[in-house]
């Protein structure tokens, strides 16, 4: 994601069996860093990654208990379609919230797990754990430190549930018969491949998150060469879009180089 590329591309053919360079994919630079740093290098900025995600899971629960969302009757006939879009928007609301309130409360461990992990880069040890972690960013970015990044991840949560769930919504109504003897299997898993093609989407967002996170931080990966000092999360965005890399690090195995194959022989 943030740009950093300590191995070679490498030449190889794609599906066509033209030759096209691709960069090493998350095996290789698993195996380089358990070269470099030793196996405990792979768990970089796991400590403050799993706080995260806990109290993600807590506060989720907690906002749910607080402000609980009345059952409504499974609506599926197209004849209730306004009943069942009104359904889906109360459902897509209150989600949202749920969402961007543990969003709030996770987001600092997130931003510290991030400068965790990006420190291989420079080889330095200036987050070392979660404590001194929190103590060093108050200290030198005050309260506003532990929320950078933050926008462009509420922007693409919200994003992501509103397009999935009205998308699932229109699919499911619209395309999929009562009178189908598979229809309640396929309506189940529809959502589920909704929510792959969205995120696919709207992953710039998370992109452009996570570099904020660790922008301008005084970590090499955070400083030019690698990326220049954004002013806004949106000068982050016009920055990518314009070298054409709104998606970089989206993919883990098949990652191919941004040069054109026309830049090296061809047989």
């Amino acid at each position: 994601q943030v740009g950093h590329e300590p191995l070679p591309p490498t030449i190889g053919r794609n599906v066509l069996g033209r030759k096209v360079l691709y960069l090493p994919g998350f095996f290789t630079y698993a195996r380089h860093i358990v070269e470099v740093d030793g196996k405990r290098g792979l768990f970089r900025g796991l400590t403050p990654r799993l706080i995260s995600s806990t109290l993600s899971t807590i506060t989720r629960e907690s906002v749910k208990k607080a402000f609980p969302l009345e059952d409504m009757e499974h609506v599926s006939n197209k004849d209730d379609v306004k009943t069942s879009l009104r359904k889906v928007v109360r459902e897509t609301s209150h989600e949202m919230m749920m969402q961007c309130v543990s969003r709030v409360v996770s987001h600092p461990l997130h931003v510290i797990s991030m400068r965790c992990m990006v420190q291989f880069i420079g080889r330095e040890v200036k987050y070392s754990g979660v404590f001194s972690a929190i103590g060093r960013i108050f200290k030198e970015e005050g309260i506003l430190g532990f929320f950078v990044g933050l926008v462009p991840h509420i922007l693409g949560d919200v994003i992501f549930l509103w397009c999935c769930n009205l998308l699932a919504h229109f699919i499911n109504t619209y395309a999929v018969d009562d009178n189908f003897s598979q229809a309640s299997v396929i309506r189940s898993y529809t959502k589920f491949v909704m929510g792959i093609a969205v995120s696919m989407l709207t992953y710039p967002f998370l992109l452009v998150g996570d570099l904020m996170a660790v922008n301008n931080c005084g970590l090499r990966a955070g400083l030019p060469p690698y990326a220049p000092a954004f002013a806004s999360w949106i000068h982050c965005w016009r920055y990518l879009s314009a070298q054409g890399q709104l998606f970089r690090g989206s993919s883990l195995l098949f990652r191919r180089a941004p040069v054109p194959a026309a830049s090296f022989p061809i047989d």
